[in-house]
């Protein structure tokens, strides 16, 4: 009898055991499952992509861009921002110094390119100094070729065929680039009203934006809108501390908050990363 009971004990407790070990592998497989999807859902994370000039990356002293602020408008647990925008670059030189094969090489599937340039692509195109960042006008294929002597040939495109190639290369790696037009500057007409961009690179972005079928975030008007509502004193006052350029923070906030609001226009799937 006595040994019948130590046996009968025995197997309870080598049966609880069992069970213990099970509750605890499985405990342990559901704690890997979702250490796995959090690495995945962390891996996937969405990368937004920012080219362009001053005034979307600035030294962030007297000047600063609108795309530095950016973030701050954005869930950074679900999308996070590259701003590889650099002072002083058309479309030409951004490509020219290596700067777009640098994003290039980043860019992934499900990843966003917003592309704003403008500022710096109106001079002729020529090897003097003047010259160098200049593009042709318009959006046309055609080109020049310009000899740079012991430094070879460069040929420089339109300012919609570059902002064309950039497109298509993001499109072709399952990337969304989204064209913005160039932020306003401080300069008013006889009316009282902003000087524009849609007679030149706003529609020409436009343009390039319709050919091929990507969303334009009208940034020009959106802000200009809000500046007209100031007037130029107050535009003065508030946003431009030296030319009529570049912005301090409070122009840039405006501009980023602008961005947004065009987002939310163009009903863009980034408005689901909005805090």
């Amino acid at each position: 009898m006595i040994r019948q009971f130590i046996k009968a004990v025995s197997g309870d407790r080598d049966h609880i055991k069992t069970k213990n070990m099970l509750k605890v592998k499985w405990i342990s497989l559901v704690l890997l499952a979702l250490l796995f999807i959090s690495f995945v859902a962390d891996q996937y994370r969405p990368t937004v992509y920012l080219i362009g000039d001053s005034t979307v990356r600035n030294s962030n002293q007297e000047y600063w861009g609108w795309g530095t602020l950016l973030p701050e408008f954005l869930d950074s647990n679900q999308v996070s921002v590259n701003n590889q925008a650099m002072a002083g670059r058309s479309t030409r030189t951004f490509v020219k110094e290596g700067r777009w094969a640098k994003v290039d090489s980043m860019l992934r599937p499900g990843d966003y390119l917003l592309i704003q340039f403008g500022h710096n692509e109106g001079s002729k195109p020529d090897t003097s100094k003047q010259g160098y960042r200049g593009v042709l006008p318009g959006i046309g294929t055609d080109s020049v070729v310009l000899d740079w002597g012991s430094k070879g040939k460069e040929v420089v495109y339109s300012y919609g065929e570059n902002l064309r190639r950039f497109v298509v290369t993001a499109k072709n790696k399952g990337v969304t680039p989204i064209l913005i037009s160039m932020i306003p500057r401080n300069q008013w007409d006889g009316a009282g009203k902003v000087k524009r961009a849609d007679r030149d690179y706003g529609l020409w972005a436009r343009q390039i934006a319709e050919e091929q079928g990507i969303p334009f975030l009208d940034l020009n008007r959106i802000t200009a809108d809000k500046y007209d509502q100031l007037g130029a004193e107050l535009v003065k006052k508030r946003f431009f501390p030296g030319d009529h350029t570049h912005t301090n923070r409070d122009g840039a906030m405006e501009n980023a908050a602008s961005v947004v609001q065009g987002l939310k226009e163009i009903q863009s799937s980034l408005v689901n990363y909005l805090k």
